[in-house]
């Protein structure tokens, strides 16, 4: 028998209260049918976006449809996912995305219509004061037309879009249904299936053996088709070097980079800090050595646990309690929102049978955000709780300071919040652990953090540099080729004291990122400016408090680069990885006291 209540059996007080979006399903009915009325309203703007008077009712009448399409599928989708087999939700969810489908498509003649004016005309409406909380995205849209075509290119793109998606589904399709992996022995002898699951457990086993067999059969599964893999990866590479061409871009880096503002320097800079820094991921690849016990650190030793878990049983009371206290350097305003959000009907906490799995925070603008949990009474459940939470307090912020356009803020921005939060929990849990077992737990937990997030995720951003630029500069690269520069990456990054196998040189092949193209420089530089802000606000106090609050508040009204220099993290210069560096030398530093 399931040990996993049915929703009614969950108790109120841990159930999130979607009224507050909409108090019916009625009241959602109403709305719906609004908006169907509004959706053919639209057309009588065609043909007529060049003066600022009809652009404004257009824009007005475009943000009225949005924010309610949004409310409808946001109400939807999360109703469903309180349980996913209920087929009441499932047809509520299914109406709301198809509704919004219809007015995508009726929405589909502003922007071309728009970016067909002249750039003084353009210009002319920028600077119109009527248009004044719309100048961020007329800003948006003039940047953008160096990049558009001409009506016929742009329908041949289109054509060209359902094709130059074919490496990443050909790659999932071989990765997730094709792929099949060797059985190997798990810690009790006994032979057992190894899936994209259970690598990861595989790899967290205390027994080196078992570690080793998954590692060597991973790789050498994927080398056996390193062939197709190879050919797979090369045509995603091709087609970005297609797209940056047609569409007049310096390089596929500067093409990947263009949509958030962000200059190319910034991810050399990233990597060029990061090689700096180098000698701290040797130290901590000495100190785990050590802590292992072993003569020869493999690349199948880096997930395996350095202490014994450390049983920390912490309650959802006492994880919002501790989460409460360890966010005091915020102050009074960021945690009397915070407390409203623990204690009024934000949070979905437990898991129910047929809810959705994971976590995350979510909303409509104009309504509270929302929390789902699916909590445990653990440490990890507890950097789960602050880490949504900061993602619901810069919604929540952004929201009531900005308008609904400026609101949103870029996925550049979007850990940040979230980071921040895990930064102040983790340094209030250091100062107040007393016991030197759970001390280094916690120190190896949060280092482990500044090596997969940032020294990985930069490897990972490196690797995709070298691979685009040597293609742009017209060579071709065979697989043999991808696994070398991948190789040479990892003697690079994790230096001497660690024994490089050469299994790992098939790596490049299973990781999916690599078909959402320059993107993965976003979790180290998410992860450094969250980092550089709490040190900011420990070290400073109330002027760093301020500054952050306004960056919280800033949402997408600016590119994100402004925005976070405004609140003082500069990530166009080396300090917020150097400060998130200087973190990451203290847990070092600590670690190696405790294991003299």
């Amino acid at each position: 028998m399931s040990t996993v209540p049915k929703r009614e059996e969950v108790a109120k007080e841990f159930q999130w209260e979607l009224e507050h979006i909409f108090e019916s399903e009625k009241a959602w009915d109403q709305e719906y049918d609004q908006v169907k009325a509004l959706i053919p309203q639209l057309a009588a703007f065609q043909g007529k976006l060049s003066s600022a008077a009809e652009v404004n009712k257009c824009f007005e009448l475009e943000d009225t449809l949005s924010i309610s399409l949004e409310r409808l599928y946001v109400y939807a989708n999360m109703r469903l996912h309180q349980n996913m087999a209920n087929t009441k939700y499932q047809a509520l969810s299914e109406k709301a995305r198809k509704i919004n489908v219809s007015a995508s498509e009726a929405l589909s003649f502003i922007t071309p219509e728009i970016l067909a004016l002249t750039n003084d005309e353009l210009d002319a409406l920028i600077n119109n004061e009527q248009l004044k909380k719309y100048r961020h995205s007329l800003e948006e849209m003039k940047r953008s037309k160096a990049h558009i075509l001409t009506q016929a290119e742009e329908a041949l793109m289109a054509q060209v879009s359902n094709i130059s998606s074919s490496p990443n589904n050909i790659f999932s399709m071989l990765n997730n249904a094709d792929m099949k992996f060797p059985k190997v022995k798990n810690e009790k002898g006994v032979e057992v299936e190894l899936t994209h699951g259970t690598y990861i457990q595989f790899l967290e086993s205390k027994n080196r053996e078992v570690r080793q067999e998954a590692f060597k059969a991973v790789y050498a599964t994927y080398g056996s088709l390193k062939n197709t893999l190879g050919a797979t990866f090369s045509a995603n590479v091709n087609k970005n070097l297609f797209y940056a061409k047609a569409r007049k871009y310096d390089s596929v880096l500067d093409m990947y980079l263009y949509g958030d503002n962000v200059p190319t320097s910034v991810y050399t800079n990233l990597i060029d800090t990061i090689h700096e820094n180098l000698p701290l991921m040797y130290r901590y690849m000495e100190l785990r050595k050590k802590l292992l016990g072993v003569d020869e650190l493999h690349m199948y030793d880096l997930f395996a646990p350095l202490v014994d878990e450390f049983d920390m049983n912490i309650t959802y009371d006492q994880a919002k309690s501790i989460v409460e206290e360890s966010l005091q350097p915020l102050g009074e305003q960021y945690l009397s929102v915070l407390k409203e959000g623990l204690n009024s009907g934000w949070i979905d906490v437990y898991e129910n049978e047929g809810k959705r799995s994971g976590a995350y925070s979510w909303g409509a603008y104009g309504t509270h955000p929302y929390v789902l949990l699916n909590h445990n009474d653990n440490l990890n459940s507890m950097f789960t709780l602050t880490h949504e939470m900061g993602h619901a307090l810069h919604s929540y912020h952004s929201d009531e300071a900005q308008n609904y356009r400026d609101a949103q803020y870029p996925i550049f921005l979007a850990e940040v919040a979230s980071t921040l939060n895990e930064a102040l929990l983790m340094d209030y849990l250091l100062k107040k652990s007393t016991d030197p077992k759970e001390k280094l737990y916690l120190l190896t937990y949060y280092a482990d953090q500044f090596r997969t997030t940032v020294f990985r995720q930069t490897m990972f951003a490196e690797f995709e540099k070298i691979v685009h630029e040597r293609t742009e500069q017209g060579e071709s690269l065979t697989p043999e080729d991808l696994s070398s520069i991948y190789y040479d990456l990892n003697v690079l990054y994790y230096g001497k004291g660690v024994k490089v196998d050469e299994d790992i040189a098939m790596e490049w092949a299973r990781i999916p990122h690599f078909y959402t193209s320059f993107y993965v420089y976003k979790y180290a530089t998410g992860f450094s400016a969250a980092t550089s802000f709490s040190k900011q606000i420990l070290d400073e106090g109330e002027p760093a408090v301020e500054r952050y609050l306004g960056f919280l508040k800033s949402g997408g009204s600016d590119y994100p680069i402004e925005i976070l220099k405004r609140a003082g993290v500069d990530m166009s210069s080396p300090e917020p990885i150097q400060q998130a560096m200087s973190v990451f030398e203290d847990l070092i530093s600590q670690m190696e006291e405790l294991v003299k």
